[in-house]
């Protein structure tokens, strides 16, 4: 009589050898998270903290008694909303205009053979080696000589900020919406032309939706490099500081005798929040894939 035998329950061998080396790499990971997120508890904590509690040559990673203080005076601050808004319409245009230029861009050098075409992607590469500061001269002479020629780009306007951001933006933004475009198959186009679909139908009804994940990626890096821009802001607006970017707020609570610390860090708490915000709308985008897309 012959017996049936059932499958073992107990884990494998080799399971219960990659569990240890599974567990240290998560419990590795819980604590790069915290020390990574830990600047940003402390700056939130700062900025609720009385300002007995932030001066103290012993603080705590607590309060007991939170206070709004330290964002009164941020708010009560000359020009601040101006400020923001400032910061708000360049981030805005840097990152659409980055978009749609390097989307273009990246199909062209996709899709198409030209001349120089590889060492023109090498370009895209070598400009990301060259630090900002290095340019920041350079480019202090070019916006003052645009401004010459072209009234509204040069220096103390807002387009001072946004060209060199779009520049700085747009190696990066090409180079990666150049993986997505190669991964949509030439046969989706050409099953669309036998359709019917003309090359500019194409291009925007079915590839940019098939590309918007890296769209919005791409969104994230020049949206948070424009926000957070000092650099610049202190370089090229020198004199209109009705132009001036929320960066620059910060300068207020940098005295001579004695910093603000609480105000720094209420102020710096309310420039994180419009970078969240656009985080949340656009993670949703930032895992959505190419599935589904190719016609048999």
């Amino acid at each position: 009589m012959s017996t049936v035998r059932t499958p073992s329950r107990t884990p494998s061998r080799a399971r219960l050898i990659r569990r240890p080396g599974r567990s240290a790499a998560e419990a590795g990971a819980l604590l790069l998270a915290a020390a990574v997120a830990f600047p940003l508890y402390w700056m939130v904590l700062s900025a609720f903290k009385p300002a007995g509690e932030v001066q103290s040559t012993e603080p705590l990673p607590w309060t007991l008694h939170p206070s709004l203080d330290a964002f009164r005076r941020v708010f009560q601050q000359q020009d601040f909303g101006r400020y923001f808004l400032n910061s708000l319409f360049v981030a805005g245009v840097v990152v659409i205009a980055s978009a749609l230029i390097a989307f273009l861009a990246a199909t062209a050098v996709t899709r198409f053979r030209f001349r120089f075409r590889t060492t023109l992607l090498i370009m895209f590469l070598v400009a990301q080696m060259v630090p900002v500061e290095a340019l920041t001269i350079p480019l202090f002479f070019l916006m003052r000589d645009v401004g010459d020629a072209v009234p509204g780009i040069g220096l103390n306007t807002l387009g001072s900020l946004i060209l060199p951001h779009l520049a700085f933006s747009l190696p990066f933004a090409i180079w990666m919406l150049r993986g997505f475009v190669k991964a949509v198959p030439e046969a989706l186009e050409e099953a669309a032309c036998l359709d019917g679909a003309s090359r500019g139908r194409f291009l925007w009804q079915i590839l940019f939706p098939l590309v918007f994940p890296g769209l919005v990626a791409t969104s994230v890096f020049s949206f948070i490099s424009t926000w957070n821009d000092f650099l610049f802001a202190k370089s090229f607006i020198i004199s209109a500081t009705e132009n001036s970017t929320l960066p620059m707020a910060l300068l207020v609570f940098f005295k001579p005798d004695e910093n603000d610390w609480g105000g720094i860090m209420a102020a710096s708490t309310v420039m994180t929040v419009p970078v969240l915000v656009f985080f949340v709308l656009v993670q949703r985008r930032l895992v959505s894939g190419l599935g589904g897309a190719v016609k048999d």
